[in-house]
């Protein structure tokens, strides 16, 4: 094989951006075989861009056992991430889940078990991780450049949304129809750069409004605090109800500190470790001193380009994935650590409670405002419909 027959399932804003991106030449070894949307206009849309020799199916299942892909994308509502690509798995297919990997970690795992035993390729679409800023700071975590981390800060409050955003449809922002507010809808990235940066925190403890700004019944406002393995803290700050936001991300290290925020990328650099000039220094005010530098990017990554175009790659040539699937349950477990925490008013150690979590979610899914159609059963499928 020397290119990669990719069907994508889910037609909405992200499926068509890749469609886009593929009509305009910047997918390699990549050819989209097939579409499928349980909308049949749109199926009709998009059929008419990418012509007649693309297959076009209103279920997940058809397409899969079709014969004509040798990779989905899966670009539906989040409830059906982990669904559709364990019956890829199960047939033979590589997979490639857009974000989140799903809602709940408990389906995640059983996602992330149908991979391995099914031998495909699995990613998932963190394109942030091809951003060089956020991987020349995970260069230098991994590296120790920083020394050990003393403190983590995101806050990440440039999501303003207007009500008529989220009145647009009737699954938007509802425990049963979304699965969750800010933190699974807009936040995911952040959640997954943070770990995949600074590791994922032993607890956390979150302070979430629900409807705070919005008439909506998931959270729209969040403050977590973070701990870490070796004593480290952290503080993860997001909301649609700001104007105007911010998006500052602060890693502060035993020698030094990068600040991401405005496109720019600070490193103070400190001129000793502050725990060394902490005891050894014979005057109580007198600093370790530091420099500071600006490194400058030229682009902010090949984005989803960059990982399908990884995805194909580690298909056909076995090269190593940016963002491998299997890492998608490490920020989902966090945002539902994240949930847990608010609804107990109470610490959430890591690995969380996933049964409490789950038995949570069910209970905040009986009484939302979406209702769905239709209800499968099954361990993974019960609270995903017929996509």
């Amino acid at each position: 094989m020397d290119n990669v027959r990719l069907g994508i399932i889910g037609l909405g804003n992200m499926g068509s951006a890749h469609i886009d991106n593929y009509l305009r030449g910047h997918l390699k070894n990549i050819t989209i075989t097939a579409i499928c949307d349980i909308d049949p206009q749109k199926l009709k849309n998009a059929g008419e861009k990418l012509g007649e020799d693309v297959k076009q199916y209103l279920t997940s299942e058809e397409l899969i056992r079709s014969g004509e892909v040798d990779a989905i994308l899966i670009a539906t509502p989040h409830y059906f991430h982990p669904t559709i690509a364990i019956d890829g798995f199960k047939n033979g297919l590589n997979v490639m889940s857009e974000k989140p990997a799903g809602v709940y970690t408990k389906a995640v795992r059983e996602m992330n078990e149908a991979a391995k035993a099914s031998g495909k390729v699995f990613g998932v679409m963190f394109n942030q991780r091809t951003n060089p800023a956020y991987q020349k700071l995970k260069n230098m975590m991994d590296t120790g450049v920083l020394g050990p981390m003393t403190r983590a800060t995101w806050i990440i409050t440039d999501w303003y949304r207007t009500q008529a955003y989220y009145n647009s449809g009737g699954w938007r922002a509802t425990w049963a129809g979304e699965g969750g507010g800010v933190l699974l809808n807009q936040c995911p990235h952040q959640i997954d750069l943070m770990q995949w940066i600074c590791g994922v925190p032993k607890r956390v403890f979150a302070k979430a409004d629900f409807g705070k700004f919005h008439d909506i019944e998931v959270e729209d406002d969040v403050t977590a605090f973070y701990e870490y393995e070796n004593g480290a803290t952290g503080l993860f700050v997001t909301t649609t109800g700001e104007y105007p936001g911010t998006n500052r991300f602060e890693v502060s290290g035993d020698l030094g500190k990068v600040v991401i925020e405005g496109g720019r990328f600070l490193y103070y650099k400190n001129n000793r470790s502050v725990k060394e000039n902490t005891f050894s220094n014979d005057g109580g005010f007198s600093t370790p001193g530091c420099t500071v530098e600006e490194i400058k990017f030229d682009n902010g990554g090949d984005q989803h380009v960059g990982i399908l175009n990884n995805f194909a790659d580690c298909i056909l040539n076995g090269t190593p994935l940016l963002a491998p699937g299997e890492e998608g349950i490490r920020g989902l477990t966090v945002s539902n650590a994240m949930h847990l925490s608010a609804w107990t008013n109470s610490w959430v150690d890591i690995p969380l409670d996933e049964e409490k979590y789950y038995a949570l979610l069910k209970e905040k899914i009986a009484t939302s405002r979406y209702v769905k159609p239709e209800i499968k059963t099954g361990a993974v499928a019960d609270l995903t419909g017929t996509y």
